[in-house]
C-alpha cells in the first residue's frame, strides 16, 4: 500500500497555530510515503513566511513535493514580480519548480501553473501539456500516476470558473489519455473528487484539496486535508480529512473509493 497526503494552500502568514500542530501530529500519526502541498504556501510571497512555510516541511520528517501557487508571487514587490518572482520560494523550497517523484509504485509530476503577469490567475502552455504526457507515458503500469498543479481543471460552483486553469480544455484530455490517474490541485478552498474523461476512452480524477491551515476558509468548510491510499491492485482509496476544533485535531470526514483506468 502507497499513502498519500494532499495539502494545500497552507498561505503561512494567516496560519492557525492550532492547525499547525494538528497537521504535524497527524502526519506523525499516518506517516504517509510523500506528503504533496499543492501550492499557495504563503499569503505574500515574503522571506518571513517562507521561512516558517520551511520549517513546517522540515519538521513533517517526510519526503515532501512542491509546486508554487500565485501566492508564492510578490503582489506589492513591483520590482521583485517583474525581475525574479520566484525568488523566495527557491531560497526556501527549492530551485525547481516542476518537481517529479518515482518510485516504483508511484509517480507524480509537478506544474507550474502561475504566470506572474496573470496575478491569481493559472495557466498552462502546450510545451507543459506536451512534457507532461510525455513523461505520463513512461509510467509502469503499477504506478499510482499523478499530476499536480495549484490551479484546479475543474469546479461544483459558477464562481469557480474565472479561478479555473486556462488551456485546461487541452491539457485534461492529453493527461488523462497519457496515463493521469488523479490531478491533484488547490487553489478555490474547496474540497472535492470529480471524474475526468480523456478523448480514448480513459477516466481520471479531479482531487481538489480545501485549505490546510489558513484562516482563509469557503463555503463553512474547516480546514481539511486528502489522505490517497493506493494498491497497485488498482484500488485507490481517498479520505478526507478535516479539523475539529473541540478535538483539536483532523479527523475523516468521509472518503471516496476511485476506479482507476486500468
Amino acid at each position: 500500500m502507497t499513502r498519500v497526503l494532499h495539502i494545500s494552500d497552507t498561505h503561512f502568514g494567516t496560519e492557525i497555530d492550532a492547525v499547525v500542530n494538528a497537521l504535524g501530529q497527524t502526519v506523525r500519526e499516518v506517516r504517509p510515503d510523500l506528503v504533496l502541498l499543492s501550492g499557495d504556501i504563503t499569503q505574500r510571497a515574503r522571506r518571513g513566511q517562507f521561512a516558517a512555510a520551511r520549517a513546517f516541511v522540515q519538521s513533517l520528517d517526510r519526503p515532501v513535493l512542491v509546486v508554487p501557487g500565485n501566492h508564492d508571487i510578490p503582489l506589492f514587490n513591483v520590482l521583485a514580480r517583474v525581475f525574479n518572482p520566484y525568488g523566495n520560494y527557491r531560497r526556501a523550497l527549492g530551485v525547481n519548480l516542476e518537481p517529479v517523484f518515482e518510485d516504483e509504485r508511484l509517480l507524480v509530476v509537478g506544474v507550474n501553473s502561475t504566470r506572474p503577469s496573470r496575478r491569481k490567475h493559472g495557466e498552462v502552455s502546450p510545451a507543459q501539456v506536451q512534457r507532461v504526457a510525455q513523461r505520463l507515458r513512461m509510467a509502469s503500469p503499477a504506478q499510482l500516476r499523478i499530476v499536480m498543479l495549484h490551479h484546479p481543471v475543474m469546479g461544483t460552483k459558477a464562481s469557480d470558473a474565472p479561478n479555473l486553469l486556462v488551456n485546461r480544455e487541452q491539457a485534461v484530455p492529453a493527461w488523462v489519455d497519457a496515463g493521469a490517474d488523479l490531478i491533484l490541485a488547490g487553489h478555490i478552498h474547496l474540497p472535492f473528487a470529480l471524474p475526468l474523461a480523456g478523448l480514448q476512452g480513459r477516466r481520471g480524477w479531479a482531487v481538489q484539496a480545501g485549505t490546510a491551515l489558513s484562516r482563509r476558509r469557503r463555503g463553512g468548510i474547516s480546514n481539511s486535508i486528502n489522505l490517497i491510499d493506493y494498491d497497485p491492485a488498482g484500488e485507490c482509496l481517498l479520505q478526507r480529512w478535516d479539523f475539529e476544533s473541540g478535538a483539536a485535531r483532523f479527523q475523516p470526514a468521509g472518503e471516496h473509493r476511485l476506479p482507476l483506468s486500468r
